[in-house]
């Protein structure tokens, strides 16, 4: 099974993805992780990458495509996988396509996740990351015990560059101008389906499920 997850920043993509992967055994492939490994890393795609990013930018296509294409062919990817953050724009996608169509494994399903963009201003900013073992609260709804420290290592927690609320909504901007036309792309071609995802991890995962027939 070859899964698509779409939907703006802080929709559940990534939560959603890592739920679903290890419930049907399927490799989450993250660009955003895979892109934080570089940047952390100082390689040169990290340099390249990092430049866009902290501007609330999206990476190009050409290298974002070539981080992907290369982690597909990955043994790991045969069985199925579930994408997460790509393909942003249609040439993304139009390449992703030529891709499969050439191994003569097509994608399965595009499943869109629609949330408010106030919702999602309000779960990125108060978002909080611990510097060392990359444990993810919330101000809100998921304080550390101790402030500004990790709960699990006491490491300290921070605010990324990348969830910052002039950041978020320049990302939103982005996203509409640039990711949302995948929903027209992909629904012509008779693949897509959108879930709503506002009301919680559990609810979004029940939804998503019982798109995919094993709810």
């Amino acid at each position: 099974m070859r899964i698509i997850l779409l939907g703006a920043p802080g929709a559940g993509k990534g939560t959603q993805a890592a739920i679903i992967s290890k419930e049907l055994n399927l490799t989450h492939i993250s660009t955003g992780d895979i892109f934080r490994y570089n940047i952390k890393e100082s390689t040169e795609l990290g340099k390249q990458a990092k430049v866009y990013i902290d501007k609330g930018q999206l990476v190009p296509d050409e290298l974002t495509i070539r981080i992907v294409v290369d982690r597909l062919n990955k043994p790991d990817c045969s069985r199925g996988f579930i994408l997460d953050g790509f393909p942003r724009t249609v040439v993304q996608a139009e390449s992703l396509d030529a891709e499969m169509s050439q191994k003569g494994t097509p994608i399965d399903y595009v499943i869109n996740i629609e949330v408010p963009d106030q919702v999602v201003i309000d779960r990125l900013s108060g978002r909080r990351v611990c510097l060392e073992c990359h444990a993810v609260y919330h101000i809100v709804s998921n304080p550390t015990k101790t402030p500004n420290k990790c709960d699990i290592c006491g490491a300290e927690v921070i605010q990324r560059s990348d969830d910052r609320e002039e950041t978020i909504r320049q990302r939103l901007k982005i996203y509409h101008e640039q990711t949302e036309p995948l929903i027209a792309y992909y629904s012509r071609r008779g693949i897509l389906q959108t879930v709503h995802g506002e009301y919680g991890i559990e609810d979004l995962n029940n939804k998503i499920m019982k798109v995919l027939g094993v709810s």
